[in-house]
């Protein structure tokens, strides 16, 4: 049975806790953390918020050793790798992209992580083309830490919901935050 591909996620805050949503996936709710400051149509880099604005999902990577074979979705997906990183660093112009690791003398986010929230991660297009420095890097779909505790600016998920969600994923889907 062929899957129809989403063609737009929204991200809904709870007005009680703006660090907290739910991810609207067609008639599917799912729980979700947002950034632990809330959300800006202003991002700046390490200010702990989720940009607003309607991002595409450019694709995204797996930890093969955690998840086993690739999940299945339309999106491309690679394997994260133990020196895979992404720069976080302003100065730099690699800013908000994936980088081989260690990178002496510059900041960047290790993506091989022990705690569990990169081994499924999806790169949402925020501030990709052209890169802006400074306002922000490294916004990703990911899973969640326990209880939903918030995020950098990132969206995530419990790992199961971001798995089944990632079968009905395309490169066309857009998520609106």
């Amino acid at each position: 049975m062929k899957r129809t591909i989403l063609p737009r996620l929204r991200v809904r805050p709870n007005p009680l806790d703006r660090r907290r949503g739910t991810l609207i996936a067609g008639p599917v709710l799912i729980p979700c953390a947002l950034g632990k400051g809330g959300q800006t149509r202003t991002k700046r880099e390490g200010d702990g918020a989720s940009p607003r604005g309607t991002f595409r999902l450019r694709g995204g990577f797996y930890r093969p050793d955690r998840l086993g074979t690739r999940p299945p979705t339309a999106l491309p997906l690679r394997r994260i790798r133990p020196d895979d990183g992404w720069c976080d660093d302003p100065r730099d112009r690699r800013y908000n992209r994936p980088i081989p690791l260690p990178a002496p003398g510059l900041s960047a986010e290790r993506m091989w992580r022990d705690d569990g929230l990169y081994d499924l991660v999806i790169d949402l297009d925020y501030n990709r083309g052209p890169i802006r420095r400074g306002r922000g890097s490294a916004i990703f779909l990911h899973v969640a830490r326990p209880g939903f505790t918030p995020t950098e600016g990132c969206v995530a998920l419990r790992r199961p919901d971001l798995v089944r969600l990632l079968r009905r994923l395309g490169p066309g889907t857009r998520l609106t935050i």
